[in-house]
């Protein structure tokens, strides 16, 4: 939904005046069903402002970043979700558009003094523009969103610096924490069903601001360690001033009513009645491993078992290929110089396997169709249009917990990093509706807390199933988990951006190259120079990493 306007034109009514006498045009230009931007009510808009934004962000968790981070891997259509073949051309236009109509709710809000809707108005400006900045780099910040006042440098923004845009971000959850501050019963406008995350609730708003402020104090962590150490102690040991997410029913989440494409879960099999989509998307066998490594039960919330498994006999006279009790009998003939996983229950596409055999795992129809039931499918909740578990997550209990965990364990005032650990293993757990298994798996090996980096982020990686951003994003800063790039990668490691759009850097060449300019060339940028997802953005700029 564009900013909303009682203004419209018909052409052909324009030219007929030009033939005929008309009335004033500016009384025949009103819609009497519209409403003026500058007196809508910011009920009518925040809506879409939330829904538009949860729906960007899973898209992202769910679909090419899972593959950039290894969760998931597609074995059709597959070039840009496993190998970051990426066309040079990733468009910021719907976040601009969300950052439009969420500036009018503001705009709105302060109107109508509704104070509710200014602190709500200023984490969602900040959720926005840090999803830009951490996806692009420098960005349209200060000068974004005046292109109605017309002059150049409106309709032609300079870019922000990212360090300019995290600490702008900060600032207005601050203010946002102080707006949210008081009881339900203080503010006026509060329409409960219009709040689609928490339903009116500003205590849980003032939760989010604050668990975001967690967030993008840990981003500057390798780069401005000294203002996100004393970001973090200032929100911990301030609890009553500063509350976070802590508990998983202040999770900012959003369902999916399900009744079409636009409100649906993301390939599903109900809408796309097909079910291509569903179909295409594969575990990752990196993921699937660390699972099974760690006897994790939320594999089987996430992933179905292969259907028919392989089962190579060297028993069996050659040219054997046959189904017994469910399972495919293969003589070892039968699968020379085929790479194959024999798994009887999980098995994930390798990452970025399309150098390998297109019929990777003996699947019977490579391409398009893609059914094969030797490799692991979604689970099939994700067939559906919508469903209990089947919500975009914005930032979460578990999250902030681990958060936490690595900050402690930096030897910053955050609490005990085993404590925080643990609370965000368990918060991820009960989400996925396996939390009655959480005191045997805190037991595992490799899951008991060992004081290491190295853990807190791995199981930071596995809770960000379906928001696996946030996981890209760790990687970037720490290197960790360490992902390797597959055989038919574009490159040999994994990106750090998106590229520029072309049409950025065409109107808006100086500012956007510019921006480019910034930007630290390496050797895997290669022909793509500064605008390359392999040249890294001023956040890890001098750090080291991820490689």
């Amino acid at each position: 939904m564009k900013k909303l306007s009682k203004k419209f034109v018909i052409i052909p009514l324009l030219l007929a005046c030009m033939v005929f006498s008309c009335k004033d045009l500016t009384e025949l230009n009103e819609n009497p069903n519209g409403v003026a931007p500058e007196s809508v009510n910011p009920n009518l808009v925040l809506p879409t402002v939330l829904t538009e934004a949860a729906k960007l962000y899973v898209n992202l968790g769910y679909q090419d970043i899972a593959g950039v981070v290894q969760h998931t891997q597609k074995d059709a259509w597959s070039s840009g979700h496993n190998d970051y073949d990426w066309g040079g051309d990733q468009s910021w236009n719907a976040y601009y558009d969300v950052l439009r109509n969420n500036d009018l709710v503001y705009t709105r809000a302060v109107a109508t003094n509704f104070e509710f809707h200014q602190g709500v108005s200023l984490v969602m400006k900040s959720f926005m523009f840090g999803l830009i900045t951490d996806l692009w780099g420098d960005a349209p910040y200060t000068n974004a969103l005046k292109g109605e006042a017309g002059s150049t440098t409106d309709i032609l923004p300079s870019f922000d610096s990212q360090d300019k845009i995290y600490a702008g971000i900060i600032a207005d959850l601050d203010k946002a924490n102080t707006l949210l501050s008081k009881s339900k019963a203080d503010y006026e406008g509060i329409v409960d069903n219009v709040d689609i995350y928490y339903g009116g609730d500003p205590a849980k708003w003032r939760k989010m601001a604050n668990s975001l402020m967690l967030r993008y104090y840990m981003r500057l962590s390798g780069k401005q360690p000294d203002v996100a150490k004393a970001g973090i102690e200032k929100i911990v040991s301030n609890a009553a001033q500063y509350p976070i997410i802590t508990s998983n029913a202040d999770d900012a989440t959003m369902g999916f009513p399900g009744n079409s494409e636009a409100d649906s879960w993301p390939a599903n099999a109900v809408i796309d009645a097909s079910g291509s989509n569903y179909r295409r998307i594969k575990m990752c066998a990196t993921f699937v491993e660390k699972l099974q490594t760690l006897k994790d039960p939320r594999l089987g919330i996430w992933a179905n078992k292969v259907e028919i498994p392989l089962v190579v006999d060297d028993k069996q006279p050659a040219g054997t290929d046959k189904i017994v009790d469910g399972k495919r009998i293969l003589s070892p003939d039968k699968v020379r110089n085929t790479q194959i996983d024999t798994d009887p229950e999980y098995v994930g596409l390798p990452p970025s396997f399309s150098a390998l055999p297109s019929a990777y795992n003996l699947n019977p129809t490579p391409g398009q169709t893609s059914y094969n039931p030797h490799v692991s499918f979604l689970n099939s909740i994700y067939k559906a249009a919508k469903g209990p578990l089947l919500r975009a997550r914005l930032i979460s209990a578990a999250e902030v917990n681990f958060i936490l965990a690595e900050a402690a364990l930096k030897g910053w005032s955050a609490g005990v990093a085993k404590d925080r650990y643990e609370a965000g293993v368990k918060a991820s757990m009960e989400t996925w509706t396996v939390g009655d298994k959480y005191a045997a798996y805190i037991a595992t090996p490799g899951v008991a807390f060992d004081n290491s980096l190295k853990q807190i982020i791995e199981q930071k990686w596995i809770a960000s199933w379906t928001a696996a951003t946030e996981s890209w994003f760790d990687f970037r800063r720490t290197g960790l988990p360490a992902l390797k790039a597959g055989p038919a990668a574009k490159r040999e490691v994994l990106p750090v951006r998106f590229y520029y759009m072309q049409d950025e850097l065409r109107i808006n060449k100086t500012n956007a190259g510019e921006a480019v300019s910034k930007l630290e060339v390496t050797n895997y940028s290669q022909a793509d120079g500064g605008n390359s997802p392999w040249s890294k953005q001023w956040l890890i700029q001098g750090t080291g990493k991820p490689w």
